[in-house]
């Protein structure tokens, strides 16, 4: 069995830090990395964080999942909202989803209220900035220590 914990991001969050901070905070995208290889690696877990501004490669990263990662962690950004195909794709994998947000979903407008993505995820967590990607990192490792 595979060590490795993928952690999938969608659209815009390569300018992380960049983008709106107000919302979204002055943190990169390779310091939320960095927190999640702290806490991986102190379970003897790796960490593969990849981003894409495109739907079809996370689709096409889950699939390769299922053969090399015990675990996803995604962000999928917009896609959230929107991707039927993200979500048809994490039912192929058998291993613990984690669903992240920088932001707090329900705060913002309606239309965000919705995720795609929550229907097979083990677990969401939004409003917590780049910490969340820490703390979903502790939750993957805690469900696949009870697996």
């Amino acid at each position: 069995m595979t060590r490795t914990i993928y952690i999938l991001n969608g659209p815009n969050l390569n300018l992380l830090g960049k983008r709106q901070p107000e919302i979204y905070g002055t943190d990169t995208l390779e310091d939320a990395a960095s927190r999640c290889r702290e806490v991986a690696e102190s379970s003897g877990l790796n960490v593969d964080l990849r981003q894409s501004n495109h739907e079809g490669q996370i689709v096409d990263w889950i699939h390769e999942a299922r053969q090399k990662a015990a675990a996803i962690i995604i962000n999928p950004a917009a896609y959230t909202h929107t991707s039927i195909a993200i979500l048809d794709a994490l039912f192929t994998f058998d291993g613990p989803v984690v669903e992240v947000h920088l932001s707090n979903i329900h705060k913002r407008e309606a239309f965000r209220h919705h995720s795609y993505v929550s229907a097979r995820a083990d677990a969401v967590i939004a409003g917590c900035g780049i910490e969340g990607y820490a703390l979903a990192t502790r939750r993957v490792v805690s469900l696949l220590a009870k697996a």
